[in-house]
C-alpha cells in the first residue's frame, strides 16, 4: 500500500521545514600578498599614465584644432587644396589618400598574414615554429626608414612595370585607371615607369610589410588558443588538415582575425616616413591608386611641419588631430574585438 505523507491543513509540500535554516552565500575574502599587492598596484599606476598620456595628447591636439576649425568651419574637411600662402586649406585630398594607401596596404598584408600565422600553428614543424615566430617578431623591429629605402630603391622600379601591366589590362576600371600614361619604361638603373611611380599602390607596399608582423602574431595567438580536443576529433574523424582548419580553427579564430586587421588598420593610417619617402605628393581627388601623386595626413604633417607659420601649424595639428581620432576609434574597436576573441569561439563541425 503506497504511503502518503499527510501534512497539517496549515503547511504545503512548498514550505520549508519549521527548523530548516536558510542558505546563505558565504563571502569569499581575497588575501593578496605583498608581491600581489606590489604588482597590482604597479599595474593599475601604469595604466593611469598611458590614459593620462593618451588623454593629454587629445587634449593638446583638440585645443590646437579651435583656431583652424573656427577659421575655416566645415570647408577644412571638404576643401581638397593646401595652399596656405592663399588661405586655402583643406584635408578632402590627404583624408583619401591616407584610406587608399591603408586599404591597399590591408589586402596585400592580411591574407600573407592569415597563411603564415596558420602555417606556423597547424603545418610547420614543431621544431621550426619558435624560429618562425621570432622572425615575424624580428620585422616588427625593423625601423620604417628601412622598409621606405627598400620600396623606393629595389622595389618601385619593378613595382611599376607590374602596375603598368594591371593598368593597360584593367584599366576599365575606374580604380585601375592612370590617366597619364607613358607606354615606354625609363630606364637608368632598372625599368619603371614615371607615371606610376609614387603612387598610393607603391607606398601600400611598404606599409603592408610594416603592419604583416602585428597582424599575424595577434591571428597566430588566437588560432594557437582553438581547443586541441575538437582539432584532434576532426582528425581522427577522417577529415583534412585543412578541413580541420577550415571546420575548427578559422572559425574559433574568427575575432583574433578582424582585430588583428583593425590593429594593423590602425598601424597603417598612421604610418609616415615610409610614405614620406615613396610618394610623390599631389593635393588632388582621385580614385586611381595606380597613377603616380598621392598624400596622407601623416606625410602632409611630416613634409610641412618644419617651415610652417603659426596658422600653418595650428591647421597641420588640426589634421594630425583627426588622424588621432580615427586612429584611437580603430584601436579601441580591435582590442575589444580582440579580448573577445579570446574568451573563446564558436566551432562547427
Amino acid at each position: 500500500m503506497p504511503y502518503h505523507a499527510v501534512l497539517p491543513p496549515e503547511a504545503s509540500a512548498e514550505d520549508p521545514p519549521p527548523d530548516a535554516v536558510e542558505d546563505e552565500p558565504r563571502p569569499i575574502a581575497v588575501r593578496y600578498s605583498l608581491q600581489d599587492r606590489t604588482f597590482l598596484h604597479a599595474v593599475r599606476a601604469l595604466a593611469f599614465v598611458v590614459l593620462a598620456i593618451t588623454s593629454s595628447i587629445g587634449l593638446f591636439l583638440g585645443y590646437q584644432s579651435i583656431p583652424t576649425l573656427h577659421h575655416y568651419g566645415l570647408s577644412f574637411f571638404t576643401e581638397y587644396r593646401w595652399l596656405p600662402s592663399q588661405d586655402v586649406v583643406g584635408i578632402a585630398a590627404v583624408l583619401l589618400g591616407t584610406l587608399q594607401v591603408a586599404v591597399i596596404a590591408l589586402l596585400l598584408a592580411v591574407p600573407l598574414a592569415l597563411l603564415t600565422a596558420l602555417f606556423i600553428t597547424d603545418w610547420a614543424p614543431a621544431w621550426a615554429r619558435p624560429l618562425l615566430v621570432r622572425l615575424v617578431d624580428l620585422m616588427a623591429a625593423v625601423p620604417g626608414i628601412v622598409f621606405g629605402l627598400w620600396v623606393l630603391i629595389v622595389v618601385q622600379p619593378h613595382a611599376t612595370v607590374v602596375t603598368h601591366w594591371i593598368s593597360k589590362h584593367f584599366g576599365w576600371i575606374p580604380f585601375f585607371h592612370v590617366r597619364t600614361d607613358v607606354d615606354y619604361p625609363i630606364w637608368d638603373q632598372a625599368p619603371g615607369y614615371p607615371s606610376y611611380a609614387g603612387s598610393a599602390a607603391i607606398a601600400a607596399l611598404a606599409v603592408a610589410m610594416m603592419i604583416f608582423p602585428m597582424a599575424t602574431s595577434v591571428m597566430r595567438e588566437v588560432f594557437a588558443e582553438a581547443p586541441v580536443g575538437e582539432k584532434e576529433a576532426a582528425l581522427a574523424l577522417g577529415a583534412t588538415r585543412w578541413a580541420m582548419v577550415r571546420t575548427v580553427v578559422l572559425p574559433f579564430g574568427r575575432g583574433g582575425m578582424i582585430g588583428g586587421t583593425m590593429l594593423a588598420l590602425g598601424r597603417a593610417l598612421g604610418e609616415t616616413i615610409s610614405v614620406v619617402m615613396v610618394i610623390s605628393q599631389a593635393f588632388e581627388i582621385k580614385p586611381y591608386v595606380l597613377e603616380s601623386g598621392t598624400a596622407t595626413i601623416s606625410a602632409l604633417i611630416a613634409s610641412g611641419f618644419k617651415e610652417a607659420s603659426p596658422a600653418q601649424l595650428s591647421a597641420l595639428l588640426t589634421a594630425g588631430f583627426v588622424l588621432f581620432v580615427m586612429t584611437l576609434v580603430v584601436n579601441s574597436l580591435a582590442a575589444v574585438v580582440v579580448a573577445r576573441s579570446r574568451g573563446g569561439g564558436v566551432t562547427e563541425l
